[in-house]
């Protein structure tokens, strides 16, 4: 996910992200950053399905759920320094 590292490098904040309404693709990306950011999975959900109203996707939760932060926890640490 190379949005991901661009909103986690502190050079390019603050970053606006935001898509056609803001609800699935924004917050499939906004809960990428909050698994990175160390947040349960229950609060991220809880967050997804807040902003996505009634229109939220299992398919989007499934991919919050699969989401590796592993994959970018050495990048995003390198960001912080």
């Amino acid at each position: 996910m190379d949005t991901l590292r661009v909103i986690v490098d502190v050079r390019n904040q603050p970053v606006l992200v935001h898509c056609k309404r803001g609800k699935h693709r924004t917050g499939c990306l906004v809960g990428c950053l909050r698994k990175l950011q160390n947040w349960c999975l229950a609060a991220v959900v809880e967050e997804y399905k807040h902003f996505a109203g009634a229109k939220w996707r299992e398919t989007d939760l499934k991919f919050l759920e699969s989401f590796d932060v592993s994959c970018y926890c050495f990048e995003y640490f390198k960001y912080l320094l």
